[in-house]
Formats: structure tokens, C-alpha cells, sequence
């Protein structure tokens, strides 16, 4: 029996990684920055995603080996500080993902909560308490963790395809709702793009592709097929939500359901019913979201430490399982419960943004080994670099908490891995 996935397959871990908790925990941020241009903010951020999907494509068929992000960086940097700092960055930025799937997740449970006529329930026991049930079950069943994901990714799927329907069946028979999405409601060009950049974590799981790569069948022509195909679907997907949601509600009710916009979106389609289902679906997603995560997290500071990257603490077992896990864990529901959803956002938007410049300069400087294009993995290279400063500049003005968080992230990867490799270097000298 081959273990080889499929074309199929790979695709779906692409848009499984894509369309997990990010659309329900940004789309309202996304509106209340670009309003109207919301679909084009997407866009912009979807063309970034591409862009550097071709850049994990021609470096996961020249590297296939697993490791994904972590073994490119090694090609290129080696075990430098350099390449040590870029790998811990991915690590802290997963953990950013998890708080924001986490908040995600409590902001619609919170809804809920609130239609049975429950009130005042702390959000806190949401965020934090999903967190320790995927931790549970991570510990308890890594196979639980994979099937939870399959029934999720058709579940969410499925759901979010009816709710496109419904959506342009109402407009339809109420095309005065189009209304918002006329230019004259847009954000500037500027406002587009950094909107686009703060959403980017949405667009961040194709890279999960790469980890599977090495298992793939025919890998020569499938590889790139599957981080296109996964990108581009998706890109459309989030257009076409955007589209959705910025004509049936307006800009004000979006802006009082910020935090669980698409569930809100539904509700003039489908009543209550809608805004129940669309609800439950965003709390399945992002829980089958934190589930991967903190798997595929775990594991990524696995083998940063076997890679002497890390403290080699970070190879020793807990309950079985690497002992990162629980630090992962830990540090993904201290950062929930301690910064807004913007701030969050924006953590891991950047994080993602320099990661992938690092990975598209890697493709830039590879290109004759790769077989590929010099010139778009430039383009790539640029673009995530101008989305990255104009994204800082732009949460610097207006969200000056959440770009400290941001920068101070990326500077203490730095400093920590010249702290760390200096005292390793004084160990092996004395």
C-alpha cells in the first residue's frame, strides 16, 4: 500500500491550512479598514500569496525534504544566527495564529452564548479554554487531530460555497445593496494595500504544502499545480466572501460585528438561522485550525532545537510528546488574553510578510538550481517588502501597540538566537 498523497490531497492540506480560522477572525478588520474595497484588499494580499506560492513551489521540488519553511532557510543561511532567527520567528508566529484563531473562536462562541440569553460570559473562557482542548486532544491522539481536520475542511467549505450563493441570489432581488462596493466607498490605494496586509494571515497556510511535498505523487508536475491551485482557489474564495459580506450589510453594522462579521452577514439572508449556522461553522473552523496548529507548531520547534536553533530542551518529552507542545500551548493563550484582535493580526501578518521575503530572496538568489524565474521571485521579494513597511507604517499611526508588538517579535528572534549561538559557541570552546 503506497503512502503517497495525492495531487488531490496536497491541495487540500494548501486550502485546509488557507481557509481555517483567518476569513472569520479578520474579515471585519479587513472592512473597517478598506470598507468598500475590501475585495480588493484580498486581492492585493492574494497576489502576494501567489507570488511566493511560486517561490515554495520551485523550492519544495528542488528541496522536498521535509521541514518546509525551516529547510529552506537552512539551504540559503545555514545554521547562522541569521537562519536560527528566521526559524524562530515561524515558531513565535504560529503561536500568534493560534491567539487569533483563539479569539476568533470566542468571539462567535460569545454570540452564541448570547442568543440563549446568557449574558456577561467571559470571552476569556473561550479563547483560553479551546486552546486546552486542542492541547488535550493533541496529547491524547495526533490521528483525532487529522480527522477532525477532514470533516472541517468540507464542513467550512461547504458552508461559505451556500453562503456565496445566497449572497448574489439576494442581490439579485436587492441590487441596491451593491451600493458599498462603488468606488466612491473605497478606501485610498494606500488604505487598500495595508488593509490587504494586516488581513495576510489569511492567505499564510499554503505554506503547509510544503511539508507534505516529499510524499507527493509525481512531484516533478504536481508540485506547483498544488500550490496554485490551492492559492488561487482560495484567492477567489476570499474575493468573492468579501464581495458577500460589503453588500449585505452597512459599513456601521459591520463595524458593531467586527469580531464575528460573517455570521452577521448571513443574518439578512437567513435570519437567525444563518447567523446560527454560519456561527458554528466559524467555531469547527477555527478549532480544526488551532487543532493543526498547535500540532504543526510543536513540531516546527522540534526540529529548530534538533537543529541546535534552539535549547535542546525543546527535544525533550512531555506525556510523550515534544515538551513544546505545552509551551506552544502556553504562550498562544497568554497572547490572547492580552492584546486586541487587531494587534494580533497584525503580529502575524508581519511575521508571515518577513518570512516570505526571506523566502522569496532565497528563491531570487536560487534561481539557476531552482529552474525558475529570476523576475518574479524579485517582484515577490519587493512586494512583500513594501506590503511589510507600509503595513508597519500604516499600524504605527493608527494601531501603535500592535506594530511595537510587531517589530519587538521579530528584534527578539534576532537577539535571542546571537545570545544563544554566542553560548553555545563558549560551551564548545571551553
Amino acid at each position: 500500500m503506497s503512502d503517497k498523497i495525492s495531487l488531490k490531497d496536497a491541495i487540500s492540506i494548501g486550502i485546509g491550512g488557507m481557509v481555517g480560522g483567518g476569513i472569520f477572525a479578520v474579515l471585519g478588520l479587513a472592512v473597517s479598514l478598506s470598507k468598500g474595497g475590501t475585495p480588493v484588499a484580498f486581492l492585493f494580499a492574494g497576489i502576494i500569496a501567489l507570488l511566493t506560492a511560486y517561490a515554495y513551489a520551485k523550492l519544495s521540488k528542488t528541496y522536498p525534504e521535509s521541514g518546509g519553511t525551516v529547510n529552506f532557510v537552512h539551504q540559503q543561511f545555514g545554521d547562522g544566527i541569521f537562519g536560527g532567527s528566521i526559524n524562530n520567528l515561524l515558531w513565535i508566529s504560529y503561536i500568534v495564529m493560534l491567539a487569533l484563531y483563539a479569539s476568533a473562536f470566542g468571539s462567535y462562541a460569545a454570540e452564541l452564548i448570547d442568543l440563549t440569553g446568557s449574558k456577561n460570559v467571559d470571552i476569556r473562557l473561550f479563547q483560553s479554554g479551546i486552546i486546552i482542548l486542542a492541547l488535550i486532544i493533541n496529547y491524547l491522539s495526533i490521528k483525532l487531530v487529522g480527522e477532525i481536520e477532514s470533516v472541517s475542511v468540507v464542513v467550512k467549505l461547504g458552508i461559505l460555497l451556500l453562503f456565496i450563493g445566497i449572497g448574489f441570489y439576494g442581490f439579485s432581488a436587492h441590487p441596491e445593496n451593491l451600493h458599498q462596493l462603488n468606488p466612491k466607498n473605497w478606501e485610498s490605494p494606500l488604505h487598500l494595500l495595508t488593509g490587504g496586509m494586516v488581513i495576510f494571515v489569511a492567505y499564510e497556510g499554503f505554506e503547509l504544502i510544503a511539508n507534505s511535498v516529499s510524499d507527493l505523487e509525481h512531484r516533478e508536475k504536481n508540485t506547483e499545480k498544488a500550490y496554485f491551485w490551492a492559492v488561487g482557489f482560495v484567492v477567489v474564495l476570499y474575493v468573492l466572501i468579501a464581495i458577500v459580506t460589503v453588500g449585505s450589510l452597512p459599513f456601521q453594522d459591520i463595524a458593531a460585528a467586527k469580531d464575528y462579521v460573517l455570521a452577521k452577514a448571513a443574518e439578512p439572508m437567513l435570519g437567525q438561522i444563518g447567523f446560527t449556522i454560519i456561527a458554528i461553522t466559524a467555531m469547527i473552523s477555527t478549532f480544526s485550525a488551532i487543532n493543526a496548529t498547535i500540532l504543526g507548531s510543536s513540531r516546527v520547534n522540534y526540529e529548530i532545537a534538533t537543529d541546535d536553533e534552539l535549547p535542546r530542551y525543546f527535544c525533550h518529552q512531555f506525556w510523550h510528546k515534544p515538551v513544546g507542545l505545552l509551551i506552544t500551548a502556553i504562550l498562544s493563550i497568554v497572547l490572547v488574553n492580552c492584546f486586541n484582535l487587531e494587534s494580533i493580526s497584525t503580529a502575524g501578518s508581519a511575521g508571515f510578510l518577513f518570512i516570505f521575503a526571506v523566502v522569496n530572496y532565497i528563491g531570487y538568489k536560487k534561481h539557476k538550481v531552482l529552474a525558475s524565474k529570476q523576475i518574479i521571485h524579485f517582484l515577490g521579494l519587493i512586494l512583500c517588502s513594501i506590503a511589510y513597511l507600509a503595513l508597519m507604517l500604516q499600524q504605527f499611526q493608527n494601531n501603535r501597540i500592535g506594530a511595537i508588538i510587531s517589530l519587538c517579535i521579530i528584534i527578539l528572534c534576532f537577539i535571542f538566537e546571537y545570545f544563544y549561538k554566542k553560548s553555545q559557541a563558549g560551551k564548545v570552546a571551553s
